[in-house]
């Protein structure tokens, strides 16, 4: 292989490392960003006093 091809070979592997980076990137963002809505939610829908009583006469 001469020197040329390897060049172009070592760049384009660079270039699909840092696309692989960079979309690993903006996964990880996205799971954090949607871990904290669970947890908004989760908050949300904590009330203590609902469900404590049953009305059984209908």
């Amino acid at each position: 292989m001469d020197i040329a091809a390897l060049s172009m070979a070592m760049s384009q592997a660079s270039v699909r490392t840092e696309a692989n980076v960079s979309i690993m990137k903006k996964t990880i963002d996205q799971a954090e960003t949607n871990g904290q809505e669970v947890v908004k939610m989760l908050e949300q829908s904590v009330r203590p006093h609902i469900g404590s009583r049953i009305d059984i006469r209908a």
